[in-house]
Formats: C-alpha cells, sequence, structure tokens
C-alpha cells in the first residue's frame, strides 16, 4: 500500500470513524485502487493506530458495500455503477420521505434554530467553493430530520448508504450542480417543515432526493466502459428500474 505524506488521524472523531474516513476519500482519489487488496496490517501501520480500530472502521464500509474481505488475501475497494446508485436512492427515497413527513408534524423552534445553523454554514461553505466541508454539513441537515422523525436506525442505513455513493467521488457538487443550487434544493424541504406541512416536506424532500440520484445514475453511466452491456441501457431505464412502483 503506497504511504501517504498527508495520513493523519487526530483527536476529534473516533480512531474507526477516521479509518472509514480515510479509506472513502483514498478510494476517491485513486490511492486504493478498485479491485486490488490491500493488507488490514498494512493500513494500521500507514495511519499509526493498531489493528482493532482499523477493522472496526473497514467492517463499516463492508457493511456499506465499499470494500469486501477476503480471506488471506485482505480487503479491497468495490466498484460502484449506476445500477448500484439506483437502489441507494431507492432505498433512501423509502426511508427519507415519509422521516420529512413526521418532521412536519413535530419540529420545534429549537429544531428550526438548529436547521438555521447548519443551512447558514452551508452558505458560506458555498461561497468558499468548499465541497467536501458543504457536503458534511448536508449530511449533518439530513441527519437532523431524520433524528426528529425518530428514526435513528434509519438515519444510520442512510449514512451507511451515503457513503456507498461518495466512496469513489461520485457527487454533483461542483460537477452537474454548484453548492448553491444543492443548498436551495433544501429550502423547500426546511419551509414546509415549518409551516407543519407533512405532504409538501415529503414530496420537497422526495425531489430533491430524485434529482440528485438521476444525476448520480447518469454520471456513473458516462463512466462506464463503452463496450459495457449497461451500455444499451439508458440511465433513466436504469433510474426507473429501480424507483418506479408498478
Amino acid at each position: 500500500m503506497a504511504k501517504s505524506g498527508e495520513t493523519s488521524i487526530s483527536l476529534g472523531a473516533s480512531l474507526a470513524d477516521q479509518v472509514v474516513r480515510f479509506v472513502t476519500n483514498a478510494a476517491a482519489s485513486g490511492e486504493l485502487e478498485v479491485e486490488q487488496f490491500y493488507s488490514v496490517y498494512q493500513l494500521a501501520e500507514q495511519l499509526g493506530i493498531s489493528r482493532s480500530p482499523v477493522r472496526e472502521g473497514l467492517l463499516r464500509l463492508e457493511e456499506a458495500g465499499l470494500i469486501q474481505f477476503s480471506r488471506n488475501k485482505g480487503f479491497k475497494i468495490l466498484p460502484v455503477g449506476p445500477q448500484d446508485v439506483a437502489e441507494i436512492f431507492s432505498m433512501r427515497i423509502a426511508v427519507e420521505v415519509p422521516a420529512a413527513a413526521r418532521v412536519a408534524k413535530r419540529a420545534d423552534r429549537a429544531w428550526s434554530a438548529d436547521a438555521d445553523q447548519i443551512t447558514a454554514r452551508m452558505t458560506a461553505l458555498a461561497s468558499a467553493d468548499d465541497a467536501e466541508a458543504f457536503m458534511e454539513q448536508d449530511r449533518r441537515l439530513h441527519d437532523l430530520i431524520m433524528d426528529a422523525s425518530g428514526s435513528h436506525r434509519g438515519r444510520d442505513v442512510v449514512n451507511r448508504l451515503r457513503v456507498s455513493t461518495s466512496r469513489l467521488g461520485v457527487s454533483t457538487a461542483g460537477k452537474e450542480r454548484s453548492l448553491d443550487q444543492i443548498l436551495r434544493e433544501h429550502a423547500p424541504i426546511l419551509q414546509a417543515v415549518r409551516e407543519r406541512d407533512p405532504q409538501r416536506a415529503a414530496k420537497a424532500m422526495h425531489d430533491h432526493l430524485y434529482r440528485t440520484g438521476l444525476l448520480l445514475v447518469e454520471q456513473t453511466w458516462s463512466a462506464l466502459p463503452e463496450d459495457s452491456p449497461l451500455r444499451q441501457t439508458t440511465p433513466s431505464e436504469i433510474w426507473n428500474d429501480f424507483t418506479i412502483t408498478r
């Protein structure tokens, strides 16, 4: 495994959390290559920590579908394709849309104040064009909605799914959409919650996730090799296969 001059472990988060972040970022940057096996022992040595938190972090990533363990070989980064993205977002829609409706029935002033703080940070980060920090606040905003809805297990599922789509640099931020555009997509959700309108909150969340998911399917489809069988299917057909209920 290549040594990274920027490898560091801080005290702000658990060691397992930082292993998850390191592997996700390394996969996105290409430092860890798809389908290449890597040693748990080497990763622990590179990060300067014991093998226990490394294994814990890797197990989380295996649950998220980022890596796969193989006996006597270590672990490898798994590829992500348009069908994976479509499935992930169909699951997020199933979990987050009803959660948004529940929040609209129970959110209070304290919740609105927390949401305002997060969106203020997102606004500043969008102005600074800091996509990584912006998307971390985006996650916090979705967490705030999931927690207030009472769906703590759903929050954990959604966060694992978010890791799956971010793992190889799959993101619309700064590509298909600006950070300002992503921020504006959240405004109708928050407004509907403040006005205690469950149906409108659910629709706004659905529209946001639908737009994001379809763009990511198109992005991963475009990255397919020319001889891939999936090239015979359009991104919309792949998306609809997972998201349209017949």
